[in-house]
């Protein structure tokens, strides 16, 4: 079997038309997505129940032909695997149990792989069911951004909490970073060795840093990440995704080492353009486009590819699908990305 043309642009092929997944493909737009859900009765038992997470990320697959299919999961397994009280409340979103500079020293992680046993039972069962030409991504949150909720037990706008605790418990918060990227790196392993063809690093909250704190808290885990999973699975295929980095996106891909690297929406053109001379890039349209649909949908669309397709190129979203998409715009961009009338 040829390699799947997601995985030769991640080895810095340019293939045109581009491969084309979009974060969060499997969600709340989808009805078989909402259906399901209902039926799992929590976001949970969709993320630990195999047969459920299989057929989850299997549904944006049949409807579209995505070039990937990534792992129906949640960034915030790992502080679950870690006991943090992880919980989603209806219109509220993430909660989790906040904790404090003395108990970083005390979170439990010798029970985490079995919490996450499910998850990667599921890798398995989708890859078998996948396409052969359909690239199967896995994924793990960012340190940073991962602590941010355990911080403060729920996300918010600047993440302020997260920020003020590293200001004054500098070593404890470097050792929580420590921990998550170790946990997140055997996490990603085990993805890969049961058969995700590349993985992904999110780092949703990346863009409230600034210059030294970003070097600290985002570029530096990640790098440990990066090092440790193909220390384990060499030639390990890993996408970095700093959403709102900016200027600080050429020093992430030097720093991690990533074979490509995820550009939100804020990123000119331009810039990308700039950035895919060191290697692939990912990214970078607009989620509130999808659901404006129409002309204005297609026209930034193609002036992504237009400018980046000479090179190589994945196209995306510059973060997650929102649930008032509606479905066939996403069909209209899927045949435009791949040139079909």
């Amino acid at each position: 079997m040829t390699e799947r043309t997601l995985e030769r642009v991640l080895e810095g092929e340019t293939v045109n038309p581009p491969p084309i997944w979009l974060m969060r493909q499997a969600g709340r737009y989808l009805p078989e997505y909402r259906a399901l859900r209902e039926k799992a009765g929590g976001f949970l038992n969709l993320c630990y129940n195999p047969d459920f997470a299989t057929e989850v990320t299997l549904q944006p697959i049949r409807r579209y032909g995505f070039d990937a299919a990534i792992l129906f999961s949640d960034i915030l397994v790992i502080p679950d695997a870690l006991k943090c009280g992880v919980r989603f409340e209806k219109g509220e979103g993430p909660r989790l149990d906040p904790i404090e500079a003395d108990d970083i020293g005390r979170l439990e992680a010798r029970y985490a792989a079995e919490t996450l046993d499910p998850v990667i039972e599921a890798v398995g069962r989708i890859r078998e069911r996948l396409p052969g030409e359909t690239s199967l991504l896995g994924f793990c949150g960012a340190p940073w951004t991962v602590a941010t909720y355990m911080i403060a037990g729920k996300g918010t706008s600047d993440q302020a909490p997260a920020r003020l605790f590293a200001y004054r418990h500098r070593s404890e918060f470097l050792k929580l970073l420590d921990l998550i990227a170790d946990l997140s790196a055997n996490y990603l392993i085990r993805q890969l060795k049961a058969g995700a063809d590349a993985v992904q690093i999110f780092d949703s909250w990346a863009g409230v840093l600034g210059e030294e704190d970003f070097a600290d808290f985002a570029a530096g885990p990640a790098a440990r990440i990066v090092k440790t999973v193909r220390q384990a699975v060499p030639g390990a295929k890993i996408i970095a995704f700093a959403k709102g980095a900016g200027p600080n996106l050429s020093t992430y891909r030097q720093k991690t080492d990533a074979n490509a690297i995820g550009l939100d929406w804020t990123v000119p053109l331009a810039i990308a353009k700039e950035l895919q001379k060191d290697g692939p890039v990912q990214g970078n349209l607009d989620p509130l486009s999808l659901v404006a649909g129409g002309d204005l949908m297609k026209a930034r669309a193609r002036a992504i590819v237009e400018a980046l397709s000479d090179g190589p190129m994945i196209f995306n979203l510059g973060h997650g699908i929102t649930p008032e998409v509606d479905p066939e715009t996403v069909a209209a961009l899927v045949k435009l990305v791949r040139g079909e009338k």
